[in-house]
């Protein structure tokens, strides 16, 4: 019979959270000399998605944790000088190129089964193939074009052609260009010191398994396996080798476990106070949030306009360690709209006037206007609190 391992601590819900929030680049002074790499090594990965607002998500996420960084310092970190690359993580993900060997095991699993159920023409995949090697780096387009003439998922035989070869690795995105993605081959854009698939399915989820609980500082079963989109059974048959404790935290019901150096010193320092996109790891699982936050959060941006309750890309705001309220924003020439506000009570109210002035700077709005509010009592302080 097998006995569960004996919690290397006992963690208060309060001591959990600040270490989820520590390990998420919230709490404490942050790396500024590491800048934009230094969140993404840190994170493990950035998550992608075609929404922009205030910018498009993968800008946010460094914004959150660093304050004001240029779209250049952003474009610079993901996409110049093979220091990342784009891959199938926890979604469509930005991930640090010193994770790629890591990811054999997916690449292997794309092999066998591709993601993508498009039918592909014979000889459609070396065609692209030696495309890219004799003309270098090209857009779907540029390779025969991205789309039939059907819907947006028609796909031309080029475009499914080079994305399955994403997939398998053969291919990586080395420049996004007004959002289409760039392709070149991976033994050209992957320093070859790292170009390797040798790694056994074990050790690649090992290595993930560990990288997130780092990312996550603690979490459950749940929370770690889902961060790299890891299989609960994978999770179990490594976990003990990747070297995370088990811990239990009050209130979580469930078994947990930690990074071990997230034990060793007390979370410390300051709390930023900030927007945070709905694709920021530190919330994008519901589950994780409520439980930690006490926060219930859901995109609504493909809900129904008549059935949305925050608005299209409601941004919850981290102030002192707590998600004190919602924004949805939207910019109108140089103004930031705050098209939707809900507050958890009058306390917050400088915390939320703070994140709008710094968000509105940021992106280049000299005043915040406050369409709606979901307390309208609310509404004169916090535009007095805007100044």
């Amino acid at each position: 019979m097998t006995t569960a391992p004996r919690p290397a601590a006992e963690l208060s819900a309060d001591e959990a959270r600040r270490i989820a929030l520590r390990a998420q680049g919230f709490l404490g002074a942050p790396d500024r000399r590491a800048g934009v790499r230094g969140v993404l090594r840190g994170l493990g990965q950035v998550q992608l998605d075609t929404i922009s607002v205030l910018a498009r998500s993968h800008e946010l996420i460094p914004y959150a944790r660093l304050g004001a960084v240029g779209r250049p310092a952003v474009e610079e970190a993901y996409w110049t000088g093979a220091h990342a690359f784009e891959y199938w993580s926890h979604a469509a993900c930005v991930l640090p190129v010193e994770e790629w060997p890591h990811f054999a095991f997916r690449r292997r699993a794309y092999r066998d089964r591709p993601h993508w159920g498009h039918e592909l023409s014979a000889g459609a995949y070396d065609k692209v193939i030696d495309q890219l090697r004799a003309e270098g780096p090209r857009t779907a387009t540029e390779l025969g074009g991205a789309k039939n003439k059907g819907e947006w998922w028609d796909w031309s035989d080029a475009k499914i052609a080079v994305e399955r070869a994403l997939m398998y690795g053969e291919v990586v995105v080395v420049e996004r260009r007004g959002w289409k993605r760039v392709y070149d081959l991976a033994e050209r854009a992957i320093p070859q010191a790292l170009l390797h698939d040798d790694l056994d399915d074990a050790e690649c989820v090992r290595r993930l398994v560990r990288q997130a609980g780092e990312a996550l500082g603690v979490g459950t079963r749940a929370d770690i396996a889902d961060y790299h989109r890891i299989k609960g059974e994978q999770f179990d048959a490594v976990v003990e080798a990747a070297g995370l404790v088990p811990v239990t935290v009050a209130g979580w019901g469930k078994p947990a476990w930690a990074d071990p150096a997230a034990l060793a010193a007390e979370p410390r320092g300051r709390h930023r106070t900030t927007l945070l996109s709905p694709f920021d790891s530190l919330i994008w699982e519901r589950a994780r949030t409520e439980r930690i936050f006490g926060f219930t959060h859901r995109l609504e941006a493909y809900v129904p306009k008549q059935k949305r309750i925050h608005g299209y890309f409601a941004m919850p705001v981290l102030a002192g360690g707590r998600l004190v309220g919602r924004v949805d924003p939207a910019r109108e020439g140089r103004t930031l709209v705050a098209k939707q506000v809900s507050l958890d009570g009058p306390k917050a109210v400088p915390a939320v006037a703070r994140a709008l002035r710094e968000a509105a700077a940021w992106v280049g709005c000299d005043a915040v206007a406050v369409e709606r509010m979901d307390q309208p009592e609310l509404a004169k302080a916090l535009v007095t609190a805007l100044g």
